[in-house]
């Protein structure tokens, strides 16, 4: 078990320009983590060789393992052109990940924010096709490189358990599975607990975030609130700080053998790099004591 951080993370810092991707890879080590995801927000790697390649090496000096690589990306495109140029696109993104020596990637399947009318079965049964070709295609590009990719419970249409595992289960590519992220189940109003239970058997990759939770009749007023799928309030939280039942998720993942990379993923109102430590602290601690 390897305990680290997502650059989303420290996404504040960055786009303060008080730090680059290279600074946090520094920061995570003088800070007892242990590993570093890399989601390209506030930077670009796929269009930068020189900086992917001085990630890769910083790491190495610093002894920070590189272990993931998250991206947008949408296969539900109005034409196959559109659709092969989505595909295509990805693709140098896998190329970028083999650059780094990153093993493990996470794209996603369909825009993250979508109209209301969009979040249901039906936008999902009429695309699954889209998601599951596209999906299909970038793991056999990825398997040549020993890549593992995945998808995640990601944005506001394959988010639920049974979605990914649909998703899981259609595209069948044995380096195909999921980064579970413990808290993200919450935006379309699945139990945390409940969805961690059924996906943790497909999880490669596990990412802890924390919420505070309001019901949809309870207006919490002013803060970085957003609104679930069916209209609950949701607020970005320090890991082990918020009302998901965190130690009982971190009792059931510990329980199962699960011994890969947990990524903390902070993005509550607390400064960023406060927020990231002690995100770490807690889950370690919550660990040692499962």
């Amino acid at each position: 078990m390897k305990i680290g951080i997502s650059t989303y993370s420290l996404l504040e810092a960055i786009h303060a320009g008080e730090m680059t991707v290279l600074d946090v890879i520094a920061w995570i080590a003088e800070n007892g983590g242990e590993h570093m995801e890399i989601v390209p927000y506030g930077f670009t790697l796929v269009d930068n060789p020189d900086l992917a390649d001085a990630v890769r090496e910083t790491a190495k000096e610093h002894g920070i393992e590189l272990s993931n690589y998250s991206m947008p990306a949408n296969f539900v495109q109005e034409t196959k052109e559109a659709f092969d140029e989505e595909v295509s696109r990805i693709k140098l993104h896998v190329d970028t990940v083999h650059r780094l020596g990153i093993k493990h990637m996470r794209h996603d399947v369909t825009a993250f924010r979508l109209p209301p009318e969009q979040m249901g079965i039906d936008y999902f049964e009429d695309n699954l096709e889209l998601m599951v070709e596209g999906s299909r295609q970038i793991a056999d590009y990825a398997a040549d490189f020993g890549i593992t990719t995945t998808i995640e419970n990601h944005g506001f249409s394959v988010q639920q358990s049974d979605r990914v595992q649909r998703v899981l289960r259609m595209v069948d590519r044995p380096n195909f599975k999921t980064t579970l992220d413990v808290g993200n189940f919450l935006c379309v109003d699945e139990s945390p607990l409940v969805g961690v239970r059924k996906n943790l058997p497909y999880a490669s990759l596990i990412h802890f975030k924390d919420f505070y939770i309001r019901p949809f009749y309870q207006d919490p007023g002013g803060g970085k609130w957003f609104r679930s799928a069916n209209g609950n309030y949701l607020r970005g939280a320090i890991v082990g700080q918020g009302d998901i039942e965190m130690r009982e998720i971190v009792k059931l993942i510990k329980a199962s053998g699960y011994d890969g990379y947990l990524t903390v993923e902070f993005e509550g109102m607390e400064p960023c790099r406060t927020g990231a430590k002690l995100g770490m602290d807690n889950l370690r601690q919550m660990w040692e004591s499962a």
